[in-house]
């Protein structure tokens, strides 16, 4: 499947939940297919999906799941030169390009171009996929010589390629919250990130590491300690180790933020006793038992640190909760 809105940023979920079991092939061909991604979609199974799709000026996303589909990128539909990258998260897909045939499984990417006809047989079993399309215009600089990806099996469980596909998710996840003034950031170091997975030119490459591959890794690294909901157990080695790096240059990343990294897993911890506090689902649980799932094994610090953060001690946070 090929994402290829162009223009301001705009982005939209489409499911099959949303169209009547009677109108939803007809949906899926020709609004989803023809109308958005420029392709001729032909179920082969029951039709099943679940995809959101962004756009970005020079850069479209389509992220989620599909059921067994014949995606055909015919001539009568080429309305473009992007290149388009399909990377398949779970399940299968076979490509044919170029006169070349690829499978693309489980951790795998591979290449397109926009202005070219192509074939996708999404396998039975359906797919759980990465699919971006990139600007010629703006991506070939940084790589060189475009052709020389295309149709090229590309590792998507580690490197740039890893990195690239965790910084799209986020940014599908964060949905309408982002600014325009992010998004145009987050455009650039999605570019930045496609072009060392891809093979960027040697200038590109170290703009890129400095830059896309910076902020990619921060946001992965926060969205772990997030999910992790700030762990008091959790070091700066644990964190470095998942994500193989060294824990001096995780604490770098953090301060080129102008925090330290024992600062945001604090405010993590915070934000978690803070949410408790104010659920009256948690009303019957101690001030002290809510510190220490939140994180705190020290009761007068965690008193201290959330009346510094929000002005409040746990107790007010919770009475007004319990008025509200």
């Amino acid at each position: 499947m090929t994402a290829t809105m162009k223009g301001p940023s705009a982005a939209f979920r489409l499911t099959t939940d949303m169209v009547s079991e009677r109108d939803r092939v007809e949906v899926m061909r020709e609004v989803y297919g023809r109308t958005v991604l420029k392709v001729d979609l032909d179920p082969l199974g029951p039709t099943r999906v679940d995809i959101k799709v962004r756009a970005l000026p020079g850069l479209g996303i389509a992220t989620g799941t599909c059921s067994e589909f014949r995606v055909h990128h015919s001539t009568s539909l080429i309305e473009s030169d992007d290149l388009i990258l399909l990377a398949a998260l779970d399940g299968a897909s076979v490509m044919k390009h170029r006169g070349r045939e690829e499978a693309v499984g489980n951790g795998q990417a591979l290449m397109m171009s926009g202005e070219e006809v192509g074939l996708n047989l999404i396998q039975p079993g359906g797919l759980r996929f990465v699919n971006m399309s990139f600007s010629l215009k703006q991506l070939s600089p940084l790589i060189g010589d475009p052709a020389q990806v295309l149709m090229r099996p590309l590792p998507a469980g580690s490197g740039a390629m890893r990195l690239l596909l965790d910084y799209v998710q986020s940014i599908q996840d964060a949905g309408d919250a982002l600014t325009p003034e992010a998004l145009h950031l987050a455009t650039t170091h999605m570019f930045d990130l496609a072009a060392l997975a891809m093979g960027a030119t040697r200038d590109a490459a170290e703009i890129a590491r400095g830059r896309g591959v910076r902020v990619a890794r921060l946001r992965a690294i926060k969205a772990d300690i997030v999910a992790h909901g700030g762990h008091g157990d959790l070091s700066a080695e644990d964190i470095a180790r998942r994500h193989r790096l060294s824990a001096r240059y995780v604490r770098k990343l953090f301060e080129g933020e102008g925090m330290s990294l024992s600062d945001f897993m604090l405010r993590q911890r915070l934000l978690r006793a803070h949410r408790m506090l104010s659920d009256p689902r948690h009303a019957g649980r101690s001030i002290t038992a809510i510190a220490f799932e939140a994180g705190f094994n020290d009761l007068s610090h965690f008193n201290r640190a959330f009346r510094r953060c929000y002005d409040a001690t746990p107790s007010d946070v919770r009475a007004a909760a319990l008025k509200d």
